[in-house]
């Protein structure tokens, strides 16, 4: 997994002018359409955005000052503010939260990469863990927006080339167990990754150490991390290539959030 913070900084810059340049020119009926969160239209999927743009900032502040992170008691004002906000509003107001938060990340010198330091969610997170956080629902969140406007968008490369090494972890605490024991090798293409995926009472994505005999699938890395976010569905599947193994037996597992 990438260590230094520039790349997932990088990644996270990408993320946002793509989100500019997707959601920046719609108007009220378009941010009203639903995304690919399917409870959520498209304003809601930038308020969101927004309001976590905001959080991220006071984590930030947080991390470099040596102070306690915010907590749901700041967030849940936080939240009831952007809900409040008119479908235009979110939206504009969402890609300039997002922006500020971006410049903070982009404005690190080296001596405030190397202090930042912040204890959240269970986590002791350092200037990079936190960027990771952050492009792990930006990049996912940006997708849900350009897809719902182009059925053939995908995850930005950047992003997946790093988040393809998180799916363990993702995998195994997100995961909606069915019981029913499986070992399945994963390989992916751009980048190339082999995986097991593993179910049962839990499950787990390991990288592989090269067992024979498995019951394989074959896919883009994009595709993997859709289907690890929820994100896989028939519609937005590429072609994959399967032995022994239904791709449908697998999409219930990752019921995504």
């Amino acid at each position: 997994m990438e260590t230094s913070p520039g790349p997932w900084i990088g990644a996270l810059r990408h993320s946002h002018d793509r989100l500019q340049a997707a959601a920046g020119p719609l108007g009220p009926d378009q941010l009203e359409q639903r995304s690919y969160a399917s409870e959520w239209s498209i304003a809601q999927v930038l308020s969101h955005l927004g309001s976590q743009a905001e959080i991220f900032g006071l984590f930030l502040q947080a991390g470099l000052t040596g102070q306690d992170p915010p907590g749901r008691e700041e967030f849940v004002p936080i939240w009831e503010v952007w809900n409040a906000k008119s479908p235009q509003a979110q939206a504009s107001d969402a890609l300039r939260a997002d922006q500020a938060t971006l410049e903070q990340f982009e404005s690190l010198d080296d001596e405030q990469r190397a202090r930042l330091r912040l204890a959240v969610f269970g986590m002791d997170l350092d200037v990079t863990g936190l960027a990771r956080m952050r492009l792990s629902e930006h990049a996912v969140h940006t997708w849900d927006v350009a897809v719902a406007l182009d059925p053939d968008a995908t995850i930005e490369p950047d992003a997946v080339a790093l988040l393809i090494d998180t799916l363990g972890q993702l995998a195994g605490r997100s995961a909606k167990p069915d019981g029913q024991p499986r070992r399945v090798r994963v390989v992916t293409t751009d980048p190339e990754r082999s995986f097991v995926l593993e179910t049962g009472p839990a499950v787990a994505l390991t990288e592989s150490d090269g067992e024979e005999g498995l019951p394989e699938l074959r896919l883009p890395a994009e595709a993997l991390v859709r289907l690890v976010y929820g994100r896989l569905g028939p519609h937005h599947t590429p072609p994959v290539d399967a032995d022994g193994v239904d791709l449908d037996d697998l999409r219930p597992l990752f019921p995504g959030f």
